[in-house]
């Protein structure tokens, strides 16, 4: 299973009430009629974006979840295509900033309605991968949470993403390989299914 990650935030003058509606109202039409391969998504509110840690600045991240490359472009095309291009294009002219990438389900489970912490870990330039022991060695409760590994950056994006209802000691920053960075960042959803 892949996800694209979509960051954003709205432009100045924007009422966040309006653009969480515009927000909502695309991921509802998406939901009502959806492309084929697509399994569904949900919007996140978020305090900081995750390649921004320790700076607030907040704004939204939504998952898109796809069965195969070839459905996440179906979602692209259907996106912008007549059904869901209105309400594509209403909350894109409220949008200041967009960033993505496209993550794989490593591990785990996608359970995105549980997710109340996105964990991200970031690598050190010039330092091996960490293995899955070395990331969640205390035990990462693979019903309830799942590891993405980010498989294409449009951006600035973490490594690794670890989304669960709470978070496990492994992703400490002293647990990590020297030079890796951990962030974890409370969400919540602005829509799900």
């Amino acid at each position: 299973m892949l996800a694209y990650i979509a960051w954003h935030r709205a432009a100045e003058r924007v009422e966040p009430a309006a653009y969480e509606r515009a927000l909502e109202l695309f991921h509802r039409s998406l939901a009502r009629v959806p492309p084929s391969g697509f399994r569904g998504s949900i919007a996140y509110r978020v305090e900081e974006m995750p390649w921004r840690s320790g700076a607030a600045e907040p704004g939204y991240e939504d998952w898109y979840l796809v069965d195969s490359w070839s459905a996440l472009g179906v979602l692209e095309e259907a996106a912008v295509a007549r059904g869901h291009v209105s309400r594509h294009e209403a909350v894109a002219a409220m949008a200041r900033h967009t960033i993505g990438a496209v993550y794989r389900l490593g591990e785990g489970h996608p359970r995105l309605q549980q997710a109340r912490v996105g964990v991200w870990v970031a690598a050190a330039q010039g330092h091996r991968p960490p293995t899955l022991a070395d990331l969640l060695a205390d035990g990462m409760d693979r019903e309830a949470a799942g590891l993405w590994r980010r498989c294409l950056g449009l951006g600035p994006a973490p490594e690794y993403c670890l989304l669960t209802p709470e978070v496990p000691a492994g992703v400490a920053a002293a647990r990590l390989p020297q030079g890796w960075t951990s962030h974890a960042g409370e969400r919540r959803a602005v829509w799900q299914a």
